[in-house]
């Protein structure tokens, strides 16, 4: 019997790996891939952030207005978001006050901070509002201040 002795050719050698220009050209798409993707992807947590603060004015100028509806008037500046947890011991004191609260716990901004509580408000009867990432007045982007005169 004859065996077949397998001699690889010339052309075999060459297709068993890639060549330094074809890793080049993946090198290269995958780079132009990195610069449209990732900064749409590192603006996503500012958005998020951004929303959040939207859906936590929603609810707090809700229970303000609720609090209205009830004493006739608004928290003062001085008693605060904390008025719509805990009935104010300051004056003017609620005398319609629910018993529950108007809701569970004042939220803080996703920065970790306060939101802000002025009545009479610059923009409106009364504003809460964040301050952004920066903790500063003014600013843009994610810095920008961030309130209920904003919100639908």
């Amino acid at each position: 019997m004859i065996e077949n002795n397998h001699i690889p050719s010339k052309t075999q050698g060459r297709d068993a790996g890639f060549s330094l220009l074809e890793l080049m050209v993946v090198v290269v798409i995958m780079s132009i891939l990195a610069l449209v993707i990732v900064p749409r992807v590192i603006d996503r947590p500012d958005q998020a952030r951004a929303a959040r603060v939207q859906t936590d004015l929603s609810v707090l100028k809700s229970a303000v207005e609720l609090y209205r509806l009830d004493n006739f008037r608004y928290p003062t500046t001085e008693q605060g978001l904390a008025a719509l947890v805990e009935r104010p011991s300051q004056p003017p004191v609620p005398e319609n006050y629910a018993s529950k609260g108007y809701i569970d716990r004042v939220p803080r901004d996703p920065w970790g901070r306060a939101y802000q509580y002025l009545q009479p408000g610059i923009h409106d009867s009364f504003d809460i509002f964040s301050l952004g990432a920066d903790g500063r007045e003014g600013g843009s982007g994610s810095d920008a201040d961030l309130g209920t005169w904003q919100v639908e």
